[in-house]
């Protein structure tokens, strides 16, 4: 199961229109149109950037972990991944990636998780779950908590033991890598800059990335 497509992009930093360090632990959304290429980067490495994506004009029709992972047959996303809506439809396509593999099925922080993984203490620590329901309530009302699905772990390593179990190890990034997405459809993206101070997948710090947008 292990994919590294690493693929460089051609496309020019001062060609961007968009431009944003977003600091770790905090929360990031915009909606991109029809083939604008997203690129999100690892600017110090190792840290993870959980992401969400909708369909802008279906809200309801979220990016579907399942429907991804059963249309090119693995658990892990890089170069070529398709990234597919609960009805099927393709919302984004993986263009480039220089890190060569992100995780699909860790899902996100919540400080319910935070207390079963870590210990009760960890409650009201900041974490992605949070900030998720913080950026969909500044969508005009038309996001609620039951439109929260499983996520993207942009730049996390989660390894599949042979059991089928789940591990949270040091990350395969480094500082820099990034990987980058091109719209097919009006989608609305939502990031949480991972602040888990818990697991190894950031080396225990976390830290800002960046996102940048190109036209098509």
């Amino acid at each position: 199961m292990a994919v590294f497509n690493r693929v460089e992009s051609s496309r020019k930093l001062e060609d961007a229109i968009y431009s944003k360090t977003v600091l770790a632990g905090d929360g990031w959304s915009r909606e991109l149109e029809p083939g604008q290429v997203l690129r999100i980067v690892d600017l110090e490495g190792n840290q993870a950037a959980d992401t969400l994506f909708y369909d802008a004009d279906n809200p309801e029709d979220h990016y579907s972990a399942a429907a991804t992972i059963a249309g090119q047959g693995n658990i892990y996303l890089t170069t070529g991944s398709v990234l597919r809506a609960e009805s099927g439809e393709v919302l984004l396509e993986m263009v480039a990636d220089t890190c060569g593999r992100h995780d699909t099925i860790g899902g996100a922080c919540s400080a319910q998780s935070n207390t079963v993984r870590y210990s009760h203490d960890t409650l009201p620590m900041h974490n992605c779950r949070d900030t998720f329901m913080l950026q969909l309530a500044e969508q005009d009302g038309r996001y609620s908590k039951r439109d929260l699905a499983p996520n993207i772990n942009f730049f996390m390593n989660v390894p599949v033991t042979p059991e089928g179990g789940l591990t949270f190890a040091d990350g395969v990034s480094a500082p820099g890598c990034y990987v980058e997405l091109q719209s097919k459809r009006r989608t609305l993206a939502v990031i949480s800059n991972c602040p888990q101070l818990n697991n190894p997948c950031n080396a225990y710090n976390p830290t800002p990335i960046q996102v940048l947008i190109w036209d098509k």
